[in-house]
């Protein structure tokens, strides 16, 4: 026996529906610091050393935030 339910909803119905707490406040606080640091001129070599303490996959993560800025940095 096989029963499929969809359920309807946006991902804050679904975070509230589940009780997981809302970090939107928090996201965007770290967002806006993100764009701060890099608007003021941050040496290259302090974002890589700071990307290497976020990244969690070791290499994987250092090409994912590489790849991230420099997309950000043509735009």
């Amino acid at each position: 026996m096989k029963i499929n339910v969809e359920v309807d909803c946006t991902p804050e119905e679904a975070r509230r529906a589940v009780g997981l707490p809302d970090l939107t406040p928090l996201h965007d606080k770290y967002v806006s610091m993100m764009m701060e640091t890099m608007q003021g001129g941050v040496p290259p070599e302090m974002l890589e050393t700071m990307m290497r303490s976020w990244a969690p996959m070791g290499e994987a993560g250092m090409a994912m935030w590489r790849k991230l800025f420099e997309g950000g940095a043509k735009s």
